[in-house]
């Protein structure tokens, strides 16, 4: 994610920093898909999804009604994945457009271009810093989600 700049090479600043809370995401993440969405969700839509192809008396319309069906706990999951993480990226993104406009209005004022990196990069750290702390209350928001989609 590039949260733009300021106009003077803070998009590197940016993206380095902005690296921390994405390593928390994979990592933090990284086991919902595993656990809940591989195992339970997809093997369920999967074995449902056959059961439907074998139904011999069935026409073409309703095996195909039937194996949508099966897929819509897995679509629902990953909506609910999709929609946390696009939450938590907007939520960073906000913050560090604020530091982009305190750093801009900074440069507009007359502050020197050292001082005004300096302070972007303290904002930005502490944007990445604040935020980071989230994951694990989202995760654990997901995982349930996620876990009572699966029953």
């Amino acid at each position: 994610m590039c949260i733009g700049s300021v106009g003077f090479g803070f998009v590197l600043l940016q993206a380095t920093a902005l690296e921390k809370p994405s390593l928390w995401l994979h990592r933090a993440c990284n086991p919902i898909p595993a656990s809940i969405l591989s195992h339970s969700l997809q093997g369920n839509m999967f074995r449902c999804s056959a059961g439907c192809c074998e139904n011999n008396t069935a026409s073409m319309q309703q095996v195909h009604h039937c194996i949508e069906r099966c897929h819509a706990p897995l679509a629902q999951a990953q909506a609910v994945v999709t929609k946390e993480l696009e939450r938590f990226q907007d939520r960073l993104a906000r913050c560090t457009m604020h530091c982009n406009d305190k750093a801009k209005d900074s440069l507009d004022s007359g502050s020197k271009e050292q001082q005004v990196k300096q302070q972007l990069e303290s904002c930005v750290t502490k944007c990445v810093d604040d935020h980071v702390h989230l994951i694990p209350s989202m995760t654990k928001k997901m995982k349930e989600t996620l876990a009572a989609i699966a029953q």
